[in-house]
């Protein structure tokens, strides 16, 4: 292969190179060791014949613009390939920055997506154009993946838009921008409506504009907004830094640090000076353990669950058309709206006409509020509306080809209600029940047809939460399962897949972080120590905070129904000390939650939390001394991924994707780990690192912590010394953070 035919030359009667990226050996072009090579050969030329040309267009033969870097080479990048790896960086921006100096007019006619590397490629052209297509998407999402954008990125971005707004609107926030978006913020010049007019344009634009220049390279450019020593920025600083401090909370996010660090230093110096600093920056980040962590569930775990891993093999492609959701409720009209929003058409019921209108409202009062902010058009919005049909009782099911049933979580209600509406559908539809705890197995007693019968389990609210927890009874059919695979898919979610277990994946694993929280509290942990410990773990909310959020009732109707089915299995119930806490706040202070208005925080009228509840440190005074804070953190943390690895060893998740992903996308385990099992994994010394630690907090505060065997048998040696430069749980980097 040569380098031509990774970047192919054209040269027209009128001067214009067009260079067009088509990588023959990837679907997308990246920054891969050839396209790099392929780039450099391509610059020299332009220099070479630059007083030939009229000017340069760039643009690819791919779908996509440009994908960025290869994160297979990033993934494995250590300590000892620094140096190595950051002449390499330092080329490409020297490409880059020959292609912007060139003398002669440079545009990227973006026919694509161009995001990370391929925006950045796109900055360092004097114009940009962007073909207004659906799918075509431009921003630098890199802070998701743990690093920064290292080929100019938030050296050009800051000298663009300015630190504060290149910070808040891009850099930061890693926000997807579609092509009206992008030119409304500044990054991007102009667009075209298709992609055969890119080339036109950009002709025309090089035409009108013989001699361009970037802003920083013309005479008595300022950076927007000012830089730290003047202009305003100089009074925003404290306001960035401390806005950051605020939505991190302490937790393990090294990412927005550099970036915030890289764009505040590179503003005050020049542009060859800010990129080494932003160069620096992110090798610190690309080698360390956080950035590997990120990049492998959110690139390789979920790519691997939508490539349909957990998928049955060999069954037919399912798009549903007409759904019935059973249960008008917060989840029910959740289900309901995204599911019309995706096009099926819904029939909605509930025991009234009154109560499925009112669940029907939900999707009223959430498509109002598009409109509103021209996120969608009034005609849209209706025929989205029409979709959602409301019905009293389960009369109307006649067509539907899938059931959702969403009644409140109780088996014998949910068992009741499907033994009426089984014979309400026609014998091919699915029946799937959205139960958060339930077994499904028992719940499939009170159908005819167990084989059509899966667990379908949304998150609250059902139109953000971007995750659906699968659930394989014992009699669940392979098609069946297929089936409601392909259904999550069309709602634009991701699922994963389970077998039958009480509380199932998701819901046992939470429940163990929450109450192990009760338990803290219990053991005389202040309750400001508990909720600040789990943000400083990387959780997006203190443990107190999201029982209110949950209720109270909601982890005792839990344990209620577990009681009673094993007592009628004939073993015996074994209370934890977290029960006897909830069931005093609950039947002692009233105190059911945010939506009861009083639980572990107290609410005003509207509804806002205001402070947690002062009697929680009266009924369960601080203990003296207090337990180590990183012992609070970890007991959140390992609560969590000793159930995780225990739900895994019993079979109840077999793909650890299926776990990490599940992990983070529903129940909000640290983002910074990687997942729940990762996190077991890149714990210092690694797995045998972890049941180590596991093994000292069984010693200290019960044998809840003990690791399960699966991790005893390699942890039965010394215990590894840590390696320097790993983020700990505690999330401090290098070895004895433990004191």
């Amino acid at each position: 292969m040569t380098d031509t035919e990774i970047i192919r030359w054209q040269t027209g009667r009128d001067g214009v190179v067009v260079l067009t990226m088509d990588d023959p050996t990837q679907s997308a072009n990246t920054l891969s060791e050839q396209f790099v090579t392929a780039l450099s050969d391509t610059v020299a030329r332009l220099q070479r014949e630059r007083e030939h040309i009229a000017g340069v267009v760039l643009t690819s033969a791919k779908k996509m613009f440009f994908a960025g870097g290869d994160l297979n080479e990033l993934l494995g990048l250590r300590a000892e390939d620094a140096s190595r790896f950051t002449t390499h960086l330092n080329g490409i921006k020297a490409q880059l920055r020959a292609l912007e100096t060139l003398g002669t007019p440079v545009v990227a006619a973006i026919n694509g997506a161009a995001l990370g590397g391929g925006l950045e490629l796109a900055l360092a052209s004097h114009h940009r154009i962007v073909a207004d297509v659906p799918g075509s998407q431009l921003g630098l999402p890199e802070v998701g993946l743990g690093l920064l954008p290292a080929c100019g990125g938030v050296v050009r971005v800051v000298r663009l838009l300015g630190v504060t707004a290149g910070l808040e609107k891009v850099l930061l926030s890693g926000k997807r921008f579609t092509p009206a978006e992008a030119l409304e913020l500044g990054l991007v010049d102009e667009l075209v409506p298709g992609i055969d007019q890119l080339l036109p344009r950009a002709k025309q634009w090089i035409k009108e504009n013989p001699e361009p220049s970037q802003p920083w390279d013309r005479p008595g450019f300022a950076i927007p907004g000012g830089t730290p020593a003047r202009g305003p920025l100089a009074s925003q600083l404290p306001y960035l830094s401390a806005n950051l401090r605020r939505q991190t909370a302490g937790a393990p996010v090294p990412a927005a640090r550099a970036i915030l660090a890289a764009a505040v230093e590179g503003a005050q110096v020049d542009l060859e000076a800010a990129s080494l600093i932003e160069t620096r920056y992110f090798i610190g980040l690309v080698t360390g353990q956080v950035a590997k962590n990120r990049i492998k569930v959110n690139f390789f775990d979920l790519q691997q669950i939508k490539s349909g891993a957990s998928r049955p093999a060999g069954q037919p492609t399912f798009r549903s058309a007409r759904l019935a959701v059973v249960g008008a409720g917060m989840m029910g009209a959740g289900i309901a709206y995204v599911a019309a929003r995706s096009g099926i058409d819904v029939v909605l019921t509930d025991v009234t006409l009154a109560a499925a209108s009112k669940g029907k409202g939900y999707a009223q009062r959430v498509e109002a509020k598009a409109v509103e902010a021209g996120r969608t058009t009034p005609d849209a919005s209706d025929a989205l509306l029409a979709r959602i049909h409301p019905t009293a009782g389960l009369a109307g099911l006649a067509g539907v080809d899938f059931v959702v049933e969403a009644v409140f979580e109780n088996a014998e209600l949910k068992a009741s209600v499907f033994g009426e509406l089984e014979a309400m559908v026609s014998p091919e539809a699915v029946l799937g029940s959205n139960t958060s705890t339930l077994p499904i197995s028992v719940l499939a007693r009170s159908v005819c047809r167990p084989g059509d019968f899966v667990g379908v389990h949304f998150f609250s609210p059902v139109e953000r939460m971007p995750l659906v927890e699968l659930i394989k009874g014992e009699q669940t059919s392979p098609a069946t399962l297929a089936r409601a695979f392909d259904f999550v898919r069309q709602l634009g979610k991701t699922p994963i897949v389970v077998n039958d277990s009480r509380g199932f994946f998701t819901s046992r694993v939470i429940i163990a972080r929450l109450n192990e929280a009760v338990t803290l509290l219990g053991e005389g942990v202040d309750p400001a120590s508990i909720e600040q410990a789990g943000l400083q773990a990387g959780y997006p909310a203190g443990p107190l905070q999201l029982l209110d959020e949950l209720t109270l009732t909601l982890p005792r109707a839990v344990r209620q129904e577990a009681r009673a089915a094993t007592e009628a299995a004939g073993q015996t119930w074994t209370p934890r000390d977290c029960d006897a806490i909830l069931d005093r706040l609950i039947d002692e202070f009233g105190r059911t939650g945010r939506a009861g208005g009083a639980g572990f925080y107290d609410y005003d009228a509207a509804g806002r939390r205001a402070g947690l509840w002062p009697g929680l440190r009266r009924h369960f005074p601080a203990a003296d001394p207090q337990i180590p804070f990183t012992d609070v953190k970890e007991r959140l943390l390992f609560a969590e991924a000793l159930e995780a690895r225990r739900a895994h060893d019993s079979g109840v998740i077999e793909s650890t994707a299926d776990a990490n992903v599940g992990s983070l996308l529903g129940i909000g385990f640290p983002a910074w780990t990687g997942g729940v099992l990762r996190y077991i994994d890149q714990y210092d010394g690694g797995p045998v690192g972890f049941a180590h630690r596991a093994a000292e907090l069984a010693g200290r505060y019960g044998q809840r912590f003990t690791p399960p065997a699966s991790l005893l048998a390699p942890a039965a040696g010394p215990r590894p010394p840590e390696r320097p430069g790993r983020t700990s749980a505690s999330g401090r980097q290098g070895p004895g953070h433990r004191g």
